[in-house]
């Protein structure tokens, strides 16, 4: 929940003294393909006040104990015990107190498999969990509250992800080898080489993959070059040099696409603490 890449680090438990986290990881890793997780405790009560910024993948926060987590918009403040973050959620913020949660990262693939409703529905926003998964969701939450171990709860939620899988519809594969295209070319790709690259017309690309990704093959190229630059941008990297390095004709255009998917400027972001959710 905290500046961090969820799975990013082999080790399974780490304990920060700087900013007060205990972080959970899997022993053993995640049974299903473009999955990964931890657990979170905010150990010192510090208190959590986080943008959620785009990415290419969609996160699931699941809320322990009785303090819920707050969303912020431009429409107003919303309680959430759980909650889903789409691929391009808008501007937002999450604000929490005595945090303690399970956060799943998915990859699109697996998030259309899992969420059980198109990612297209969730409407570029952030949403309340229950909305989606209803009473499973109150039941899982229940046991990983009342499990006394990060790693049962850890595996509670890989179990409960591996049932959901296997009766999952899956995606397409020329979305999937569209959406992996993209990002192996770290979202420089024109769509007609996308469509010439699975022998359908750009139309018909366009409509299957958003309703299987939640978003235009154009969008998706311009989220994973955004990720890039971001992550280039908050290691220190001035705009210039990452905008001829991520791709961009010249860095008003990274400027623009920053504030569109941001809603900030490329100096703002870079001095932005933000999560893997």
């Amino acid at each position: 929940m905290h500046s961090h890449e969820v799975g990013s680090t082999p080790t399974p438990t780490d304990r920060d003294a700087e900013n007060g986290w205990e972080v959970a990881r899997p022993l053993g890793g995640t049974s299903l393909d473009g999955v990964r997780m931890a657990g979170f405790r905010d150990r010192v009560a510090a208190g959590l006040d986080m943008r959620v910024l785009p990415q290419p993948a969609v996160i699931v926060v699941i809320g322990l104990g009785d303090d819920p987590l707050t969303v912020e918009r431009a429409t107003g403040h919303q309680p959430m015990r759980s909650l889903v973050a789409s691929l391009s959620p808008g501007p937002a913020r999450i604000r929490g107190e005595h945090v303690e949660c399970v956060e799943v990262c998915l990859s699109p693939r697996a998030a259309y498999a899992l969420l059980g409703v198109s990612p297209r529905e969730l409407n570029g926003s952030v949403t309340g969990l229950d909305d989606l998964w209803g009473q499973h969701e109150r039941r899982l939450r229940e046991q990983l509250t009342d499990a006394t171990t990060w790693q049962e709860r850890l595996a509670l939620t890989d179990d409960f992800l591996r049932k959901r899988a296997a009766g999952a519809p899956p995606m397409s594969p020329e979305v999937a080898a569209a959406w992996d295209t993209i990002v192996a070319r770290r979202g420089r790709i024109r769509v007609g080489d996308l469509a010439a690259a699975c022998g359908w017309s750009r139309k018909r690309l366009w409509s299957r993959f958003s309703a299987q990704i939640g978003l235009t093959p154009k969008r998706a190229a311009m989220l994973v070059r955004f990720d890039h630059a971001a992550r280039a941008l908050r290691a220190g990297g001035s705009a210039s040099d990452v905008a001829l390095a991520c791709g961009y004709a010249d860095q008003p255009h990274l400027h623009r696409d920053v504030l569109a998917l941001a809603g900030c400027t490329p100096r703002a972001l870079a001095g932005r603490t933000t999560s893997a959710a």
